[in-house]
């Protein structure tokens, strides 16, 4: 009789236990969904917050391009741009800090179903269900693109400390513009790594701004003016080579290009040679290509730059509240992006139409 007892015990006893094993796995399934919105949540917050701090550098630049009566201006936007960047870094760090809540809340998840199946298989079974992998943690974006952020961050901060308000306007303005306009170039691409676009509209914004950025550099490396790495990105680099070619050829030095800048440039690469004069030819079609996506031109992309073209730019800045200068500054670029993202969305409304009073093309 205490035989027969003692094997209905143990078979109660192993009963309760694959009971409690499953009811682990249902807690540590409810666990990891909830750990997931939670992360959706923190990555949406730093999408928005980020979105934010990229249009603060935006308005930025424009006051910048503005003339303004003393570097005071200049100083007043510099201390709007900290609430936002500190909105963009917190929402960054509450992103990482949820992703490994969830790594974590998933790896509990495995080990809970390992459990569970090693009690449902008994003393001397083998588990009918081999349970998944455990979940490696994945950054969530590159680690180049973070460096890439401190370091414009930390280029920025130089830029600020050296201006005092004796400082011109001019000289602060030259100053800050090469700081502003990679610092902003390095959101962008962290904004995109970060997985704030989707697959489609990433590969087709970061497509359409490094191809302009890409041509540009070999155009001015061709040309003697750039002696970085011909990747594609926008940097202090870039920048400075621009305003070195501009201050040569006697034009204003804003480090963005318009018609004047990159018709000196043209003009340097043909008298280097027909080859060069060729590849100067593609950093225009980009950016004639890009409007040609949006809805801004429909002339030949044949690398010219014509005052079509400009005036076609400018009808574009002014449609996306950029201020109307026709030349590709980061303003513009940023608004490159944004506008091939709403294009690329899949319930997105038709792109932008040139409004009727927009140039027609050349």
């Amino acid at each position: 009789m205490s035989v027969v007892v003692g094997l209905a015990l143990g078979g109660c006893t192993g009963g309760d236990s694959v009971e409690r094993a499953r009811a682990q796995v249902t807690a540590k399934e409810k666990a990891v969904a909830s750990a997931q919105a939670e992360f959706d949540a923190a990555s949406a917050e730093f999408c928005g917050a980020s979105s934010d701090y990229i249009d603060a550098l935006d308005r930025y630049g424009d006051v910048l391009n503005d003339t303004a009566p003393t570097v005071g201006d200049v100083q007043v936007a510099g201390a709007d741009l900290a609430d936002p960047r500190d909105d963009a870094f917190d929402g960054a760090e509450a992103a990482v800090d949820a992703q490994q809540a969830l790594v974590t809340a998933q790896q509990e998840l495995v080990e809970a179903q390992a459990a569970l199946a090693a009690a449902e298989a008994g003393p001397s079974g083998t588990p009918s269900v081999v349970p998944t992998a455990a979940p490696t943690s994945t950054p969530l974006a590159p680690a180049s693109s973070v460096d890439r952020v401190k370091q414009a961050e930390a280029d920025f901060e130089d830029a600020q400390a050296s201006v005092t308000e004796q400082t011109p306007l001019v000289e602060a303005s030259e100053q800050f513009n090469s700081a502003v306009v990679a610092l902003e170039m390095a959101w962008l691409r962290l904004f995109a790594d970060a997985g704030c676009l989707t697959d489609d509209q990433q590969v087709q914004a970061v497509a359409a701004v490094s191809a302009y950025t890409f041509a540009l550099q070999q155009d001015l490396a061709t040309a003697g003016y750039y002696a970085g790495t011909v990747d594609g990105v926008s940097g202090p680099l870039t920048v400075q080579a621009i305003e070195d070619l501009q201050e040569a050829n006697g034009l204003p030095v804003t480090g963005t290009v318009d018609k004047a800048t990159a018709t000196a440039l043209q003009a340097e690469l043909v008298a280097l040679g027909g080859a060069a004069a060729q590849e100067s030819l593609a950093s225009t079609a980009a950016v004639q290509q890009t409007l040609k996506l949006v809805g801004f031109w429909d002339g030949p992309v044949d690398g010219v730059w014509s005052d079509e073209l400009t005036a076609a730019l400018q009808a574009f800045q002014t449609e996306l509240g950029v201020e109307p200068t026709g030349a590709v500054d980061a303003a513009t670029i940023a608004a490159f992006e944004r506008a091939i993202a709403e294009l690329t969305a899949p319930d997105a409304p038709a792109s932008p139409s040139p409004s009727p009073s927009s140039p027609p093309a050349g």
